[in-house]
């Protein structure tokens, strides 16, 4: 008897449990228990430039065709240009040793290319620092492009290798753009010198003192200041200024 009934038991769970099974799933989309599904997303690849204007002595850095940032460099002078042309970034060092003509200067700083290097794909060009600061702005260089110190630990960090730059000699279209109007610089009055045989009067000496209370005429100046610095002047004196 207790066989029958532990046989008739299991018959009816299995036939509840088969028609659980069949009956329709009546729960909502909210009400199902829901998966965490991760998506994972790759970073847009960013397309990098860096512009150099020779005539401006600027460099921008360009990312997506937008205009992340602008610097102050210091140029090739006309006797050793920056190159002109399209290169890529090929080695990025920090605290390089420099190496010329048989000369070698340790780290530190007396380096003449600074603390960071970016080497171009052009052999023995790059843009780095400088223990000259005083040359930013200027055709000052052997070819390279200058930046001061903070400029170029900026920029450093900011590029990789592989990068895009461009070096443009004069201006164009593109430069406009990224720099806008070029800098013009006033232009100083020129001082005339006349040969004579006229000597120069040593009481002219009186007029520097008196210079900063009262400006004496451009010609009165030239001439003090001569006489107070000791140069030779007795053959020659301001006639005019252009």
């Amino acid at each position: 008897m207790k066989s029958l009934n532990a046989g008739l038991a299991a018959v009816v769970v299995a036939a509840g449990m088969a028609a659980q099974a069949a009956e329709p799933n009546t729960q909502t989309a909210a009400q199902r228990p829901q998966l965490a599904v991760q998506i994972l997303t790759t970073p847009a690849a960013v397309t990098r430039l860096i512009v150099v204007s020779l005539q401006d002595r600027k460099l921008a850095l360009v990312e997506n065709g937008q205009v992340v940032k602008t610097y102050d460099v210091a140029v090739g002078k006309p006797s050793t240009p920056s190159p002109v042309g399209e290169f890529t970034i090929e080695r990025r060092v920090m605290n390089p040793t420099y190496h010329h003509d048989g000369r070698t200067v340790a780290p530190g700083p007396h380096n003449p290319v600074g603390d960071r290097w970016m080497g171009l794909s052009k052999p023995g060009y790059g843009i780095h620092g400088t223990n000259e600061p005083n040359s930013i702005g200027k055709a000052a260089s052997h070819g390279c492009i200058r930046m001061g110190k903070a400029d170029i630990e900026d920029l450093y960090s900011r590029v990789e290798v592989g990068d895009q730059v461009q070096i443009v000699g004069q201006r164009d279209n593109q430069t406009a753009k990224l720099f806008g109007a070029p800098q013009v610089t006033p232009a100083q009055p020129a001082v005339v010198l006349a040969k004579s045989n006229t000597p120069v009067q040593p009481t002219a000496v009186s007029n520097v003192a008196t210079a900063a209370a009262s400006p004496a005429p451009v010609g009165e100046q030239v001439v003090s200041t001569l006489v107070h610095t000791g140069a030779v002047v007795s053959s020659f004196v301001v006639v005019g200024v252009l």
